[in-house]
């Protein structure tokens, strides 16, 4: 497999067997896979773009308006120079929006999944940013139920670990650059923390995916594809079958460095409760268990939030 792969996931109902061994396949060697056939609209991503775009173009003043001091950047806003790869020297170039899940105030997850703070300026926001919300979350639920059947779980191994797990969508945006001699990348060297994420609108160039012989190898995808990736808490709980693959976005060369790049990513998480346990049916002889204790999701978490300097 000498290239990251893009795959359509209508196979998983349609040709289920060799659906399920390819992305299996493919996440074991690269971590990361292309995903198209999501049945996720171009004009809902494009109308979501378009409110993201216009939140990041208000004035400083503004944005700081919704940015919650201490809070982790949990919701809301987070401004530019917070966020910093674990282990970087500088901060990444890139401000951000967090939405969560929606839930009952009186839900016994309400102390660490915040309600949701929402622009004022744009009204229109909240439903789209939602509503993309929900889609990546269904999605990324597909994208599971055929990696649990390669690893020799149930399909619906992870609908009731998952159905009310603290997953975020982060609008992202990386602003022009404007000198060549910058330090810093757009987003340092990383893995994630969650099961899985999605990412729509990785069709901007930047994105670079490590390899196991450990060369940089761009991933571009196509207008129409969604990249998703393994993160450190399936890489856990599969015991590094699921390998959280090391990515960044580089700094593009010329005229392209000085114009503004957005992303969103969709961060999959567990239910904050849900105790990450290596799968036994992921041990073996010449895979022993590498995690002898176990930990809640949003213990993980929390542990990683003070790593990347959010918490």
């Amino acid at each position: 497999m000498s290239q990251i792969p893009t795959l359509d996931i209508r196979r998983f109902e349609t040709d289920r067997d060799a659906f399920v061994a390819e992305i299996g396949a493919a996440y074991r060697e690269w971590g990361f896979a292309g995903i198209r056939g999501h049945g996720i609209s171009n004009d809902q991503i494009d109308a979501s773009y378009d409110v993201f775009k216009r939140f990041f173009a208000l004035p400083e003043d503004v944005k700081r308006k919704y940015h919650v001091a201490g809070g982790g950047g949990a919701r809301g806003y987070t401004p530019f120079g917070i966020e910093t790869a674990k282990g970087a020297q500088y901060h990444d170039l890139k401000e951000f929006w967090h939405v969560g899940r929606e839930i009952p105030r009186d839900s016994k997850y309400a102390d660490v999944m915040p309600a949701n703070l929402w622009p004022n300026e744009i009204p229109e926001f909240r439903s789209l940013a939602y509503g993309l919300y929900q889609s990546l979350d269904s999605l990324g639920s597909r994208v599971l139920s055929a990696l649990a059947l390669h690893i020799g779980l149930p399909e619906s191994y992870f609908a009731d670990k998952t159905d009310f797990g603290n997953s975020i969508l982060r609008p992202i945006h990386y602003p022009p650059i404007t000198s060549d001699d910058v330090p810093n990348v757009r987003a340092g060297a990383h893995e994630d923390i969650n099961l899985i994420t999605l990412l729509v609108g990785a069709s901007a160039e930047g994105l670079e995916v490590r390899s196991r012989k450990g060369d940089w190898v761009p991933f571009t995808a196509d207008a129409d594809t969604i990249v998703v990736n393994i993160g450190d808490m399936l890489q856990r709980l599969t015991n590094h079958v699921y390998p959280s693959t090391t990515h960044r976005v580089v700094n593009p060369k010329g005229d392209k460095a000085r114009q503004p790049r957005y992303s969103t990513p969709f961060f999959l998480h567990p239910n904050p409760d849900f105790l990450i346990d290596v799968l036994p049916s992921t041990i073996t002889m010449d895979n022993p268990s590498r995690y002898p204790e176990a930990i809640t999701a949003q213990g993980y978490l929390e542990e990683r939030l003070r790593e990347i300097k959010l918490k």
